[in-house]
């Protein structure tokens, strides 16, 4: 097992804090030269072993070897983070911000301490030296010459690869289906037959198959969506708590279905008894599908098997699992089984060679095809191994490479190894190959609880606060991070959940059997540790520690274990733990990473203020009403997240975070369709001092804040509120400065304050997503310029003149929302809008008729009209739309609907919405959402 890649990131990050820091200890100044060239020393010898562990196995003495540097590195890094952590608070205490370290260190009653360091420091270089000789001096695991030249030449075409990665292969969809037509035709014939018993059909399989990539394109087709009235998913995984998987149903049911939720009714107090009463009611009279992801046990439908009645109108319930008990249980009258089996070796070769070369958009070069033939053979259809084969030798670029990675896969792999062990090995080896610091990254992902779903921007933000970013030259940290994902996930190590308006990955998450092997090699290497809360953690060396919370009262452990914690965790899992957490464990106070997402605390523990060196403080969806007033001493911080919190001012000494990159803080109102649909937060005027934010949202411009806005040139995304007519001036200067921002929002005061944006004298030239909240005259001249706007939202702009003109000809624009942001009878898209996917027009209440020309937005595929009781017509037009997949109406003139039904001689029915979807070979064909009185 891997041992040595967490030690890379630390040796170079103690490095560079004994020369910018340590180093005025002039006392111990000849112990910090001796260990500074002895972690150089360390930090060759593995990155000289990390290249090597995946081409040559080691022994158990050599896995000793790398296992004692590592502790070693992490006693210095303890020994340094100490030495900082403990002149810092008296740096506060003394309150004399203007006294420099060198200074503060020299003073008499730190004399002691300094000792300290330097006795410490010098047992450390003897441990050292005295490892070393047991171990011959850093020896090598074989030839050097050959070593090297093979990793210079392979890190300068992972660089390149990496590159045209990110630019190629970022948007493209996942095309992973190879080899699933016809289960799938059979899958689909079982869920839309004539049959009116609700009927259960279980796919079963081994692990790594493609049991969920099946049904989960077969829940996303066209055809299945129309056939049933609601749909919904839900992944069970071992662990489950019955109670939150039916608040899920009924969240996702309601969703779908445009219903809200009774707001006097409150899930989280609901039995289980109310909870499938609830999903009874509701599903009774409906034609449902349901899906369950990933079951393990019998017991589980006993659980649920109440809440999904078996009505007769054809409903339908797919499981998958990887357990042939499950699958051959008769579930009710009507049950079916679908047997997964290993892909064909043709099928094989065509998936393994989509993954190898995705960037050059062919098949197989001839040269390679022997080569990719023998690898796919290793693989023995097992469509996970093939992906992760498939991503590795994406990164080959010679047949050298490919033939070392075979003679590899053929020394380790016999024919009776199982496939599992099959899969392991393809894993360990496709892991390998990755980068130290995309070692780290993949690792990182273990950290959440089983099929959990992990979204973008929040990942990047873990690996940025982690130190995992490799700095770059005129490369802001965001982008490189972004770039290690692409590769992670063409490798086939992580799966894209689902994708924004652009293609770019959203949310992905980790396939169960790789998070196994992850969480293995963290075991090992000593990167995280995970537990439930109850049980007391006493391994010293864990730096991160993952908490599942399923009590009420979590055992921390030993404070001497907890000090060398870096990161904490908390993901609450049971119910108990949802109504009763209320603390956090104590003993941290090296911490850099704090993320209590989703997490019910409601105050924050006083020693928070003394996590001198916490770069990242996620409080998202949690019950913290206040941040505690002297926040300023998390000097470190880069990341704050405040979503939907409690807090509604952002304190004064919020000033003081010099290094403070992204904040994040905002919360929403009940009444989605409101004004005031997200509420701004109060930060002091005096932010703008903070020249590192490269992210501020949502907050309440107050003082002479928009004076002072025109300072953060360096803002990329920015979201104001509270914005008034006379601020048209200054707001819009401070935006023209803006040249890097992607992401912009501004909402005026109150719905019926003018919000004036005419003054922008040149518009962000990289603006990719704007929205602007607030009564509008006219659009600002400026919106022809947005070249790469790629989402714009007009709501509560109540404009009276035809705008279209104004926005048909940007080149980008995939997606727009208006919301109550036209006054006038009739919308005419003449031309133009080329790349536009969704339309959603919600609102506009004197709205009578659409006109979409032939030629205008031929590539749009939703259109939903929400909340437009004047609308006496469908839109003129959309029968010539040649890319349309849906078309849905809510809250429309009940006329309309007549029509729409005698026009596809439909039985006429009491409705209050529908829904109808175009299918190949179908003009059209209508479909009953499910809203009926």
């Amino acid at each position: 097992m891997e041992l040595s890649s967490a030690v890379n990131l630390i040796t170079g990050r103690v490095v560079s804090v004994i020369e910018n820091e340590a180093s005025l200890l002039t006392e111990v100044g000849a112990e910090i030269h001796e260990i500074k060239l002895e972690l150089n020393t360390m930090k060759a010898f593995l990155d000289d072993a990390d290249r090597r562990s995946g081409v040559v196995a080691r022994n158990e003495t050599d896995n000793q070897w790398v296992a004692n540097v590592r502790d070693i590195a992490f006693e210095v890094e303890d020994v340094v983070d100490e030495f900082m952590y403990y002149f810092n608070k008296k740096q506060q205490w003394r309150s004399k911000p203007s006294r420099s370290f060198l200074k503060l260190i020299h003073f008499p009653e730190n004399l002691l301490v300094r000792h300290q360091v330097a006795v410490k420091l010098q047992g450390i270089n003897k441990r050292i030296k005295s490892t070393a000789e047991r171990n011959q001096r850093y020896r090598v695991f074989c030839s050097e010459s050959r070593q090297s030249n093979v990793q210079v030449d392979g890190e300068n075409h992972r660089n390149n690869w990496m590159k045209n990665l990110s630019e190629s292969a970022l948007f493209l969809k996942d095309d992973d289906l190879v080899g699933i037509h016809k289960a799938q035709r059979e899958l689909l014939g079982w869920l839309t037959n004539q049959e009116l018993q609700r009927t259960v059909t279980s796919v079963v399989g081994m692990g790594g198959l493609g049991k969920t990539t099946l049904i989960a394109n077969t829940f996303n087709k066209q055809l299945v969506r129309q056939h049933f009235e609601c749909c919904a998913w839900v992944t069970v995984s071992q662990q489950y708590v019955v109670t939150d998987l039916l608040k899920s149903l009924i969240k996702e049911l309601h969703y779908k279905a445009e219903e809200k939720l009774d707001p006097v009714i409150n899930l989280d107090s609901m039995s289980y008894r109310e909870l499938v009463g609830a999903l009874v009611n509701f599903l009774q009279p409906r034609r449902y599908l349901i899906v369950m992801d990933d079951v393990w046990s019998i017991k589980f439908w006993e659980d649920i098997n109440k809440a999904l009645p078996a009505n007769m109108n054809g409903s339908r319930i797919l499981l998958t699992t990887r357990k042939e008990d499950v699958a051959s249980f008769k579930f009710g009258a009507v049950n079916h089984i679908l047997r997964l089996k290993s892909l064909p070796f043709d099928e094989s070769l065509t998936l393994f060679c989509k993954k190898a070369f995705v960037g050059e958009g062919g098949p197989c070069p001839p040269h390679l095809l022997s080569s990719a033939r023998k690898l796919v053979a290793k693989c023995e259809g097992l469509p996970l191994a093939i992906v992760a084969l498939g991503g590795l030798m994406a990164s080959k670029n010679s047949i050298a490479e490919w033939i070392e990675v075979y003679n590899n896969l053929n020394r380790e792999l016999s024919e009776n190894d199982t496939y599992f062990e099959r899969l392991k090995y393809i894993s360990l080896l496709s892991y390998h190959d990755l980068s130290y610091r995309l070692k780290q990254c993949f690792l990182y992902c273990c950290i959440f609880p089983e099929d959990y779903v992990i979204k973008r921007k929040r990942l990047i933000r873990l690996w940025m606060a982690e130190g995992f970013v490799e700095p770059q030259k005129e490369t802001i940290p965001e982008i490189v991070a972004e770039r290690y994902l692409t590769e992670l996930i063409c490798r086939g190590l992580l799966q894209v959940v689902s994708r924004n308006e652009s293609g770019r990955p959203k949310q992905c998450k980790m396939h169960d059997i790789l998070r196994e092997f992850a969480v293995s090699i963290s075991k090992s290497v000593k990167f995280v540790a995970k537990s439930d809360g109850t049980e007391e953690v006493e391994d010293s060396g864990i730096r991160r520690w993952s908490i599942e919370a399923k009590e009420k009262e979590m055992k921390a452990g030993s404070k001497a274990a907890l000090s060398q914690v870096r990161s904490l965790f908390v993901f609450v899992v049971d119910e108990t733990s949802k109504t009763s957490f209320s603390r956090l464990p104590s003993g941290f106070k090296l911490m850099r990473v704090l993320d209590l997402e989703d997490t019910p605390i409601n105050e924050l523990p006083d020693e928070l203020m003394n996590l001198f060196s916490l770069r990242y403080l996620n409080l998202t969806r949690t019950q913290v009403k206040e941040l505690p007033k002297n926040i300023g001493k998390l000097y470190n911080l880069q990341f704050l997240e405040l979503k939907k919190t409690q807090i509604k001012e952002l304190p004064a000494g919020i000033v003081k975070l010099k290094n403070l990159r992204h904040l994040i803080a905002y919360r929403y109102n009940v009444n989605t369709g409101a004004f005031d649909y997200v509420l701004d937060n109060i930060v002091p005027s005096n932010i703008c001092l903070l020249s590192n934010l490269q992210v501020l949202t949502f907050v309440e411009a107050r003082g002479d804040f928009i004076k002072q806005l025109s300072k953060m040139t360096q803002l990329r995304r920015l979201g104001i509120g509270n914005v008034k007519e006379t601020d048209e001036k200054n707001l819009c200067f401070a935006i023209s400065k803006m040249v890097h921002l992607r992401y912009l929002v501004v909402k005026s005061c109150d719905e019926d304050e003018l919000l004036k944006m005419d003054a922008v004298d040149s518009a962000p030239p990289d603006l990719e997503k704007l929205v602007l909240a607030g009564k509008l005259e006219k659009l600002p001249s400026w919106f022809n310029s947005l070249e790469n706007l790629t989402y714009l939202c007009l709501h509560w702009s109540r404009l009276r003149d035809d705008f279209l003109p104004h926005i048909q000809a940007l080149p980008n624009l995939g997606e727009i929302t208006l919301l109550n942001a036209y006054e006038g009878e009739r919308l005419d898209f003449l031309e133009g809008f080329q790349k536009l996917k969704i339309l959603r027009i919600i609102g506009c209440r004197r709205l009578k008729g659409i006109v979409i020309n032939r030629g205008a937005m031929p590539g749009l595929q939703y259109l939903y009209i929400f909340d437009c009781p004047e609308l006496t017509t469908l839109p003129h037009g959309w029968k010539s739309l040649p890319d349309l997949k849906q078309v849905r109406l809510f809250d429309v003139l009940p006329g309309l609907m007549e029509k729409i039904w005698r026009s596809e001689r439909m039985v006429r029915r009491t409705i209050r919405g529908i829904n109808f979807t175009r299918q190949e070979g179908v003009e059209a064909v209508f479909n009953i959402s499910g809203w009926f009185e």
